[in-house]
């Protein structure tokens, strides 16, 4: 890595996955711009004498709240620039964005993005979890693009063909796509990989990275929280040392994690999974997947819930819940009842280890004791990220009034690791949602600001983009430049509520995984239905 004397960069991101490659395509001087009319009229009329989309600020998002419209779970500076992106996106195929990037080298700002990752595309360039490369996405391949270049046309240009309409692209396929990325936008110069920074120290006029001897002005964190993986607690941690894959396979969690772990099992390997069951007060993540456009998900959640109606009706044989088998390629591909066992709520009370495997003693919910060999274990009950490379001083800076990790006595596996100290979604998320700017000069972006899908990155991106280039002095002349009016479009809500076909609401999408309900791939059925009786679809 080379040295950067004093002055030779403005900004250092730390990061090299997806949020920091939208930071840096903005930094290079392509700068987003208002440039058709989007379908809600207040917003429309608030953009047309502002369209430099750097200048975000409270006012035009403020009524976001108060609309069945826009998400209320993701931070309205990202819903914000997500439904500029992408209008309508969850329930129009290709819908045309009201964004354009143009191309503006005097407005350029130096800067660097170092990151860990191997290759562009953080977490999506390494594999934290031993899961298999060709499992689907759950986001679909349009939420997953960045500006100036789509997965679409990497698609194009890597198969000489048009990308397929409701592609789950697999995890390798968008590795290889944010691996590109930075050379086919002209970023590449800026995108450092393979580099651990640490000792970053503020100063009198910014800040310093110790390790590698660079100066700047602005820091933007945007390593992410998925980083460290949450290490077993003491009584399960020896298994980690048994490598038996004739013995059963013993799966901790209950999230896409441990689903990923699950499928990515060969099909005749027994699987015993732990997990925690709680559908009223903390529901898995897997509850919401449409079983036809996420079949391996929503198998994993029926076999889940049958163990856990199994195990709170002893010596009764549940009814499957509902689930159409027949409609579910992934369901056959492998004998459920035979490979498979799932321990809701269940307690690991003792564990023996052998020369060949360990001998684990679990207490069920009833309070029966259970022995079972287990030749492996994966403990997937979550990740987390790290501000370690932060001095302490700067640390304690960003974190100032940040949400603490809350103890969870029910589950002590989950927290009460060797992790203290990390942080999760909900750490920096009270003072996103106050400004992106935790501290003096300090930007957070990507997922450490609680939002976690690509498709919500664009927003924080933008609005540290605008600070990092007090773009507010820039407006007087964009706006003057570009005298054209546009013409709002007719409002698509009736009486306050958005309609599909007449009477059924559709939810709007959270940062999570609330749209896995939707099967995206009817959304043809639902434009023609759409355009033959006239109402919209929100």
């Amino acid at each position: 890595m080379a040295q950067y004397a004093l002055g030779d960069v403005d900004t250092v991101i730390v990061g090299n996955g997806p949020s920091a490659l939208i930071l840096s395509y903005i930094l290079h001087g392509h700068i987003p711009y208002y440039s058709r009319p989007h379908h809600d009229a207040l917003l429309h009329a608030k953009l047309e004498s502002r369209r430099n989309l750097l200048d975000l600020t409270p006012d035009l998002y403020e009524h976001f709240r108060s609309s069945l419209r826009y998400s209320t779970q993701a931070l309205p500076v990202n819903v914000l620039l997500d439904t500029l992106v992408r209008p309508n996106a969850d329930t129009e195929i290709n819908p045309e964005s009201c964004v354009e990037w143009r191309y503006e080298p005097d407005k350029a700002i130096p800067h660097i993005a170092l990151g860990t990752a191997s290759f562009a595309g953080g977490q999506w360039a390494e594999d934290p979890v031993e899961t298999s490369s060709d499992i689907g996405t759950l986001s679909y391949a349009e939420m997953l693009s960045l500006p100036g270049y789509s997965f679409s046309d990497h698609w194009q240009a890597s198969y000489g063909k048009p990308l397929p309409q409701f592609l789950r692209p697999t995890r390798a396929q968008v590795a290889g796509y944010y691996r590109a990325y930075p050379q086919a936008v002209g970023i590449a110069d800026s995108i450092h990989t393979g580099i651990k920074i640490d000792k970053v120290s503020r100063t009198a006029d910014g800040f310093y990275i110790g390790s590698h001897g660079v100066f700047c002005k602005h820091l933007v964190p945007a390593s992410g929280i998925f980083t460290v993986n949450l290490a077993p607690p003491p009584l399960l941690a020896p298994i980690t040392t048994v490598k038996n894959h004739e013995k059963p396979l013993l799966v901790v969690g209950s999230g896409f994690s441990a689903a990923d772990v699950i499928i990515s099992t060969p099909p005749h390997r027994k699987v015993i999974h732990l997990f925690r069951w709680a559908p009223d007060d903390r529901p898995s993540p897997l509850r919401g997947c449409h079983h036809q456009a996420y079949p391996e998900y929503a198998t994993i959640y029926r076999q889940m819930k049958l163990a856990a109606l199994n195990t709170s009706n002893r010596g009764k044989v549940a009814a499957s819940p509902l689930m159409r088998k027949k409609k579910n390629p992934f369901f056959s591909q492998r004998d459920w009842a035979g490979v498979y066992e799932g321990l809701a709520n269940a307690e690991v009370v003792n564990v023996r280890l052998d020369a060949y495997c360990a001998t684990v003693t679990f207490r069920l919910e009833s309070g029966e004791l259970v022995d079972r060999e287990i030749g492996d274990l994966q403990y997937v009950v979550g990740r987390r990220g790290s501000l370690d490379y932060l001095e302490p001083t700067l640390r304690d800076e960003v974190l100032t009034n940040s949400s603490p990790e809350p103890s969870d006595a029910s589950q002590p596996t989950a927290e009460d690791t060797d992790g203290r100290g990390l942080i999760s979604g909900r750490t920096l998320r009270a003072k996103a949602e106050n400004d992106l700017e935790v501290a003096p000069q300090v930007f957070i972006i990507g997922s450490l600001t609680g939002d976690s899908l690509v498709r919500h990155a664009f927003g924080g991106c933008a609005y540290a983009a605008g600070r990092i280039l007090d773009a507010k002095h820039e407006f007087a002349s964009d706006a003057a430049s570009s005298p054209r009016t546009l013409t709002p479009p007719r409002s698509p809500v009736r009486n306050g509520v958005a309609h599909l076909n007449g009477n059924a609401k559709i939810a709007a999408n959270g940062s999570g995984h609330q749209d896995l309900h939707l099967d995206r791939r009817k959304l043809g059925q639902y434009g023609r239905r759409r355009r033959g009786s006239g109402c919209r679809v929100e």
